[in-house]
């Protein structure tokens, strides 16, 4: 097996300190992963966890020595301008950001090379990307340029979902990071017939069978019938209609206040949702969030490659303390594993 890259997040945020924790507390399960990033970022997070003994760094040249390194050790790939002084812990500035984007970019250029079997990226801050000049808002943003990149082709013939998902939830975004005005501007016939596909694709691959995917409105009462709106009418309704003749055991729209519990009730039948097609980023997240922070994972369907991140953010009041909660880290890396290992392990 290939190992798999960790990218290292934001340096002032608590992404180095989590991963740290995943390599002290998991090792079994950290197993032929390494840290792309910086080693001196590394040890200043070791240094704050809050442990007895010393927490080692080691210094790798190539990721295939991710398998050499001991249990408890944290093996890095120094990718990272070390020139660079190391930011403030909880500051967002350009200097954490570029460090964030040129890990982000090796590991996706390694995964694109075949280099590395999965891509667990810790989490990075918006606007520290922007100040150092980065034009993608995001990871997935910036992880699809890079792919479409790679493969000489324009970044819109290369469509890229956001899947959030737990062991209770999974759905799956037509937008992802802009305003609502214009999240609502994107609700067209082919961005949901689109996501479907993506969906359906990926799931399929990872499950083994086929999946089936619900459908959330946009309007309250999913438009009840245009009083509301009449998206689901004219936009949604024909893009579901579309996926069925297509194969694919996809129903909806259903009221976005009840599609996500009926989902996850679904989960202990003979027939359950696998996935919810959401309309816009909160509409999506917000319930998969609400189950635990802990336990979600973002993953990127469309990507020719497997990448999964935990579902918060950088925690900048938390950055430094060593009080970090590395469970939904550890959650992406499973994850990762599972999806690179196939169906048998999904």
């Amino acid at each position: 097996m290939k190992p798999i890259a960790i990218t290292q997040g934001d340096p002032a945020g608590i992404g180095p300190e989590i991963a740290a924790l995943c390599f002290l507390e998991q090792p079994e399960l950290l197993r032929g992963c390494f840290v792309a990033g910086d080693v001196a970022t590394l040890r200043r997070a070791c240094a704050v966890l809050k442990r007895k003994q010393a927490v080692p760094v080691a210094l790798i040249d190539s990721p295939q020595d991710a398998w050499t390194v001991p249990p408890r050790c944290v093996p890095v790939l120094q990718v990272v301008d070390a020139s660079e002084p190391l930011p403030a812990w909880g500051r967002q500035s350009p200097v954490a950001g570029r460090a964030a984007a040129q890990a982000i970019i090796w590991a996706a250029d390694a995964a694109l090379r075949g280099e590395v079997q999965a891509v667990v990226t810790a989490p990075l801050n918006k606007e520290s990307l922007r100040e150092a000049g980065i034009e993608y808002p995001g990871h997935t943003e910036l992880l699809q340029a890079r792919a479409a990149a790679f493969a000489g082709m324009p970044v819109r013939d290369m469509p890229v979902r956001m899947m959030l998902a737990n062991e209770e939830l999974r759905t799956v975004l037509v937008s992802i990071h802009v305003s609502l005005r214009h999240a609502i501007e994107a609700v067209t016939r082919d961005a949901v017939l689109q996501t479907i596909q993506i969906a359906h694709h990926a799931l399929k691959r990872a499950l083994g069978r086929e999946p089936r995917i619900s459908v959330a409105g946009l309007n309250p009462h999913a438009g009840e019938g245009g009083l509301f709106g009449r998206e689901e009418l004219e936009i949604i309704a024909p893009a579901i209609g579309e996926a069925r003749s297509q194969g694919i055991d996809v129903s909806g729209p259903y009221p976005p206040d009840t599609v996500f519990m009926a989902a996850r009730q679904s989960r202990s039948s003979a027939h359950p949702t696998d996935a919810v097609v959401a309309m816009y980023h909160d509409q999506g997240l917000i319930p998969v969030k609400y189950l635990g922070l802990d336990q979600g994972v973002n993953v990127s369907l469309g990507l020719p490659f497997v990448r999964t991140s935990p579902d918060h953010g950088t925690a900048f009041d938390l950055a430094g303390t060593g009080r970090a909660d590395p469970s939904s880290l550890v959650q992406a890396i499973r994850m990762a594993k599972r999806l690179s290992a196939g169906p048998a392990s999904t």
